[in-house]
C-alpha cells in the first residue's frame, strides 16, 4: 500500500480528517471533500443526463468516455471549493461497485492514480453503503442504530445499519429495483429520459385510479418484487390501445407511484417494528420521489418512527456520501485497498471484493 502503515495513528492524532470522494458508478462524474464524515466543502457533480437523453437511457461505453474527459476537472474542482490541496486531504476513497464496469473504472482508475502520486490512503467504498451515509452529512447528530430503505434505479434493499460499519440486508427485490420499474415504464409512456423524475412530475397531475396488482400484503422475508407491476403496465397500455382508447398518463403515472411506494413503505415499516428500532432512513436516486418521501414521513410517524431523508442532491448519486462512508471504514481501520483494486458491477450491502 502506498501510504504510511501508521496512518490509524496518524489520524488520531489529528482533530480533523479530510476526504476526497470521487464516484462514477453510472452517468454522473463526482467528486467532493467532507471532513470529519460529517461536513460537506465541496460537492461537484458533472451529469450526462443531455446526452444519454438522445438515447433514452444510459449507454454505457458513452457513460466511461464522458467519465474520462470530466474525472479531472471534477476533482479539481472540488478540491478548490473546498479551499484545499491534495495536500491538505488525509484519505482518498473511491466507488468500486456496484455499477456499470466501464463506468466504476474510471474513478477507481483516477482514486489509484492520486493515491500512488500523493502518497495517501486509498480506501473502497460500497456504492450502496454509500447513499445510506449521506445520511450523515444532512443530519449530522443522526446516529446508528436505524433501519434504511435503499431505493435507487439498480437498487431496493431494506437494511439494518447497527452501526457505522455493520450493515444487515434483511430483504431486497427479486427482480427489478423500484427506479427500473419507474424508468422501464416511463420509456413505455414516452416520457424522456431520466423516467423517474418524469413519472413523478405527471403522478403529481393525476389520480391513483387504476389498480394494477393486487396487495398481497407484506412477505415474511421482506423481499419485494416489481416486474409484476411493470407487466401490469405494460398489459393496461396494450389493452386500451387495442380498444382505441385515450389513455391519461398522469393517472397511469399516479396509479403506478401509488402501487410502488406503498409497497415498500409497507415493507419497511413492518421491518422496523420487528427490529425494535425506532430510526427509518431513506436513501438512494428514488428518495426523491415526492410520494414516497411523504407516505414513509406520514407512516413512518404514525407507527412511531423518526423518518430521516436527505435533500436530493444527496440523494442522487455524488461523492458526499463516498467520502462519508470512507470516514467510517478508516476509524475502524477497515476497506483500505492496495493499486490493484479493481471494480465490480455487482456488490451487495455489506459485501466486500
Amino acid at each position: 500500500m502506498y501510504y504510511d502503515p501508521n496512518i490509524q495513528e496518524i489520524l488520531k492524532t489529528q482533530k480533523d480528517v479530510y476526504v476526497l470522494g470521487i464516484e462514477s458508478s453510472c452517468d454522473e462524474t463526482a467528486a467532493a471533500v467532507v471532513r470529519n464524515g460529517r461536513e460537506m466543502l465541496s460537492n461537484v457533480i458533472s451529469s450526462q443526463i443531455s446526452i444519454h437523453r438522445l438515447y433514452g437511457g444510459v449507454v454505457p461505453e458513452v457513460a466511461s468516455r464522458n467519465h474520462t474527459l470530466a474525472v479531472n476537472d471534477v476533482v479539481d474542482e472540488a478540491l478548490k471549493k473546498a479551499g484545499k490541496t491534495l495536500e491538505d486531504i488525509d484519505v482518498i476513497a473511491v466507488t468500486y461497485g456496484a455499477g456499470l464496469i466501464g463506468a466504476l473504472l474510471v474513478g477507481v482508475s483516477s482514486a489509484k492514480a492520486l493515491a500512488y502520486a500523493s502518497k495517501k490512503p486509498l480506501v473502497k467504498v460500497n456504492h450502496i453503503e454509500g447513499h445510506i451515509c449521506a445520511n450523515f452529512v444532512q443530519f449530522p447528530d443522526l446516529k446508528p442504530p436505524f433501519i434504511s430503505l435503499v431505493a435507487s434505479g439498480g437498487h431496493t434493499n431494506i437494511v439494518r445499519v447497527e452501526d457505522y460499519n455493520r450493515f444487515e440486508l434483511l430483504g431486497t427485490t427479486t427482480d427489478d429495483a423500484i427506479g427500473e420499474a419507474f424508468d422501464k415504464v416511463a420509456r413505455l409512456l414516452g416520457l424522456p429520459y431520466p423516467g423517474g423524475p418524469e413519472i413523478d412530475r405527471l403522478a403529481k397531475q393525476g389520480e391513483p385510479t387504476i389498480k394494477f396488482v393486487q396487495n398481497k400484503g407484506v412477505k415474511s422475508d421482506y423481499s419485494l418484487s416489481y416486474s409484476g407491476l411493470k407487466t401490469a403496465v405494460v398489459n393496461y397500455l396494450h389493452n386500451a390501445q387495442q380498444r382505441g382508447e385515450e389513455i391519461n398518463v398522469p393517472n397511469v403515472c399516479a396509479s403506478m407511484t401509488k402501487t410502488a411506494v406503498d409497497m415498500v413503505v409497507n415493507t419497511v415499516i413492518e421491518a422496523g417494528k420487528n427490529s425494535g428500532l425506532k430510526k427509518i432512513v431513506l436513501a438512494g436516486g428514488v428518495a426523491c420521489n415526492s410520494y414516497l418521501r411523504e407516505k414513509l414521513s406520514n407512516d413512518g410517524k404514525k407507527a412511531g418512527f423518526e423518518v430521516y431523508y436527505p435533500s436530493p442532491v444527496l440523494c442522487t448519486d455524488n461523492a458526499v456520501m463516498i467520502a462519508s462512508r470512507a470516514y467510517w471504514s478508516v476509524t475502524n481501520g477497515e476497506d483500505y485497498a492496495d493499486l490493484d483494486l479493481n471494480a465490480y458491477g455487482s456488490l451487495k450491502v455489506g459485501e466486500r471484493k
